[in-house]
């Protein structure tokens, strides 16, 4: 069973089953579920969901452990650009974890694909058949999933060897002036808050980000992000390290963002090689209808 120990500053206040949604990235019913089997603890005593947090409470979290006969198929709409007897590709909605884990059985992107398709390749083991490679639960777009232990080896090698073309579109607070940037800054576990990430030469790994701007707003500005590294929220993390916070993200932006949607951060484009034929794939993705409605915005209040 795994603990999560939260201590109550400032920043966190309102009901115990809504603060622990953002901070944990589970579900609501997720959370209220932990709460009422009472595996939530606040300075050693279960509450119930409504209880209102106050600083310098002490929160404890007990995740059980997950176990491989919770983990199935569920008829969950998926959104899938390309589908061959190997590989599977994708197009995830904002708000869907990827895999289950620790505390999380159902409604992730493996309970779809499970319904969907019986052949996963079981490289990653029972808790995430045919997973490649993750995207946040907040951050929508491109994944590839494989259906087979051969492909999932390629795409994997692809993956090491930087060959996977990935780029994201996020839409970023401030007016970035030039037109191309890298960042190179290691990213390890924030000592503060270990539900975060954060750029430390501590216990970090080499992470760098390439990006260049789409289109500048008042306020802010729409980048296509290029990774060189996959580390855990890369983008999210590098962009607000130079001083350009992702625009609705919960745990590294602005609490004045309208959050409603999550992190405004699109996987857009991904290409990889067949793992069987050696053809050059390519597909790019429309950015989701909330994202293009804030550009609209964004694009008439510049007329004005």
């Amino acid at each position: 069973m795994e603990i999560i120990k939260i201590i109550v500053d400032d920043s966190m206040k309102g009901r115990i089953d809504k603060l622990l949604t953002k901070e944990l990235d589970m579900s609501r019913t997720q959370i209220q579920q932990l709460i009422n089997d009472q595996f939530v603890y606040v300075n050693d005593k279960n509450v119930k969901s409504s209880y209102k947090v106050e600083k310098n409470d002490t929160i404890e979290v007990h995740l059980p452990a997950l176990k491989s006969t919770e983990i199935l198929p569920e008829a969950i709409d998926l959104d899938i650009v390309y589908e061959d007897k190997d590989v599977i590709v994708v197009n995830k909605p904002s708000g869907m974890i990827v895999h289950p884990s620790s505390g999380i059985y159902s409604g992730t992107l493996v309970n779809a694909l499970l319904y969907h398709c019986k052949d996963l390749s079981g490289i990653n083991g029972i808790m995430r058949p045919g997973i490649v490679h993750r995207i946040d639960k907040e951050t929508s777009g491109l994944l590839m999933v494989a259906k087979n232990d051969k492909a999932h080896a390629s795409l994997s090698k692809q993956l090491e060897e930087h060959t996977v073309i990935r780029r994201y579109y996020a839409l970023v607070h401030g007016v970035i002036p030039h037109d191309y940037g890298r960042i190179e800054a290691p990213i390890g576990r924030d000592p503060q808050d270990r539900q975060k990430m954060t750029c430390t030469d501590k216990n970090a790994k080499e992470a760098v980000t390439n990006f260049k701007v789409i289109e500048r707003f008042k306020d802010m500005t729409l980048v296509e992000c290029r990774l060189e590294t996959g580390r855990t929220h890369q983008i999210r993390v590098h962009m607000q390290y130079i001083g350009y916070p992702v625009y609705g993200d919960p745990k590294y932006g602005l609490r004045k963002d309208d959050q409603s949607h999550g992190q405004y951060l699109h996987a857009k484009i991904l290409g990889f090689i067949h793992p069987t034929s050696g053809e050059e794939l390519y597909f790019d993705s429309d950015l989701p209808l909330y994202f293009e409605d804030r550009l609209k915005e964004l694009r008439s209040e510049m007329e004005v």
